[in-house]
């Protein structure tokens, strides 16, 4: 323990002399962070305050700390909705310039994990490396079959400087939550968990090469997708052999154009293959950048290094399609219905102001064609619209946002004609047919009754407690009367559904037991001259007809 504090009290110390060092000596002390305002050193002059200034100098003290903090400064250029743009621009630049690791170093990393020397492993196995980064470095090799691989090596000691950089960040996290508004309104200590589960996902190799074998099976049917082949044989957590494709970047339009491919059917290809991954698969390459997809033979697109990846549930997929919808359509009350059912309005915010910023969002696309609109620029603004509002986006939306935009400003060098927005529209329209599909509808309704039953089965039970509770003088409520109005509301749906299945259901049991009857006794059903079991059947079909229109229309499956 007391070398865990010794290590932590060092690093932190590190920390902040680098903020200190890039002119951060104000907003440490306004955070508490430091006793006393340091005087601008002579390494400061030229500073000024204006954002692109501070973005600079952020950028500086994130590269000198290492990657944790260059990890972290790249999760925040995804952040349009917390970080001003000037500030994300420079952040953007963040790389991960770093020294190669000797290699005697990455000899020894290797045949510790594999258990073999490299001679017995590998045919051959090159020296120099093919790239370097903060965490690892990747080697060309060939293995005893003949195939040639990409060997990536993680660096000596990196998790447990990781380890620390993270632990200090929660501690940090904590204290700022603790002492500052901004920071509890924001849920920082939210965001640095979000953080650290996925940076500590990248350092696990094991994980990145599933990740790679799950989009592998995504596009098994598409012959024009490739994903590189894991050898798991020569791969550990610190060690992830990969096959070795060659081709041309994606990016290097001149290579592309001597090499005769089609960069118009490339555009296209790339679009559709990350849509197919968001918006039917939901697990998708969250840094789709130039460096990430190399071009190969016949036209076909090869995506590499799968450390970082995005999740979407169906939910979410459905209501992202919604909003994309909404947006064509400039439907604010359908965009606000989608917040809503998202969870995202809460009780602070003002629904009404946030319409009005919404009709002005949409307002400043009125009259303008897809084919000049920016889907990740537009789904951007809307963010920062919400947040305005006090509304907490969910990660995996901006990590969405973030892969777009990397892949419209990809997509552009090959096809400056080419619309993003234009290409989604069909993925978008697919989605909420499948959502509205009878079978979807039967089983989500089905869902929710089941649920509505499982309510009322633990009501007895609920009302117990609750009444030992108040016994107890131990209640408390913080309920506004918009939070009341919305809760009594939906209770009452609830409820009235409830009522009108049962009264159906008693119904159809009274109209079965009359046709069986009259069916036995051979005769018709007449009551007063009155065809009742004819009549009595189309009452039940226009009130089945009417409860899954009422199901239908309150968007609640």
């Amino acid at each position: 323990m007391l070398k865990k504090r010794i290590r932590h009290t060092r690093r932190f110390q590190e920390i902040i002399n680098a903020f200190l060092k890039n002119g951060f000596s104000h907003f440490l002390f306004r955070l508490g962070l430091t006793d006393r305002e340091t005087k601008r050193g002579e390494e400061e002059e030229g500073w000024s305050t204006n954002d692109q200034d501070v973005g600079k100098r952020l950028r500086h003290a994130l590269q000198e700390l290492g990657p944790t903090f260059v990890k972290l400064g790249q999760i925040a250029s995804s952040r349009r909705d917390l970080v001003p743009a000037e500030i994300i621009h420079e952040l953007e630049k963040l790389q991960e310039h770093v020294e190669t690791v000797p290699f005697s170093i990455i000899r020894m990393i290797v045949e510790t994990e594999l258990e073999d020397t490299i001679e017995n492993i590998f045919n051959s196995f090159k020296e120099e490396p093919l790239a370097a980064a903060s965490i690892g470095q990747v080697h060309l090799a060939e293995l005893p079959s003949g195939e040639r691989v990409a060997v990536k090596v993680q660096r000596p000691n990196i998790k447990q400087t990781v380890e620390t950089d993270l632990e200090i960040l929660h501690e940090l996290a904590s204290f700022l939550e603790e002492n500052t508004v901004w920071a509890k309104s924001y849920r920082i200590k939210d965001m640095i968990r979000e953080f650290s589960e996925s940076f500590r996902d990248e350092l696990d190799y094991k994980v990145e090469g599933r990740s790679a074998e799950r989009v592998a099976k995504q596009f098994i049917k598409q012959t024009h997708i490739r994903i590189p082949k894991i050898y798991w044989d020569f791969s550990t957590q610190k060690i992830l052999t990969m096959e070795m494709v060659q081709g041309i970047r994606v990016n290097d339009i001149d290579g592309l154009d001597e090499a005769g491919y089609d960069r118009k059917l490339i555009a296209d290809r790339v679009v559709d293959a990350m849509f197919y991954q968001v918006l039917e698969k939901g697990f998708f390459h969250g840094d789709p950048h130039p460096g990430n997809i190399y071009i190969l033979p016949d036209n076909r697109i090869c995506f590499l290094d799968f450390g970082m990846m995005g999740r979407i549930n169906d939910r979410l997929k459905f209501h992202f399609a919604s909003l994309i919808i909404n947006l064509q359509q400039g439907d604010t009350k359908g965009m606000m219905k989608i917040f809503s059912d998202m969870g995202l309005l809460n009780e602070d915010a003002n629904t009404s102001a946030f319409q009005r910023d919404l009709e002005d969002l949409i307002a400043t696309y009125y009259d303008v064609s897809l084919e000049e609109v920016s889907l990740g620029g537009i789904i951007n603004e809307l963010l920062e619209v919400a947040f305005q509002h006090k509304m907490q986006i969910p990660t995996e939306i901006t990590i969405l946002s973030k892969a777009i935009l990397t892949l419209e400003s990809t997509v552009s060098l090959l096809d400056p004609t080419f619309s993003v927005m234009s290409a989604v529209e069909p993925f978008g329209k697919k989605l909420l047919l499948e959502r509205y599909h009878p079978m979807n509808i039967i089983q989500n309704s089905w869902r929710d009754v089941v649920e509505n039953i499982e309510i009322l089965l633990h009501l007895p039970k609920d009302f117990k407690k609750l009444t030992s509770t108040v016994g107890k003088g131990k209640l408390k409520l913080d309920i506004n009367v918009q939070q009341l109005q919305t809760i009594l509301g939906r209770l009452d749906r609830i409820s009235n559904r409830l009522s009108f299945s049962i009264i159906l259901l008693a119904f159809s049991i009274l109209m079965v037991g009359l046709i069986i009857g009259s069916a036995i006794a051979g005769q018709t059903n007449l009551l007063w001259r009155f065809p009742i079991i004819e009549a009595g059947s189309i009452i039940a079909t226009l009130m089945f007809i009417f409860l899954i229109f009422s199901i239908f229309r309150s968007g609640r499956m």
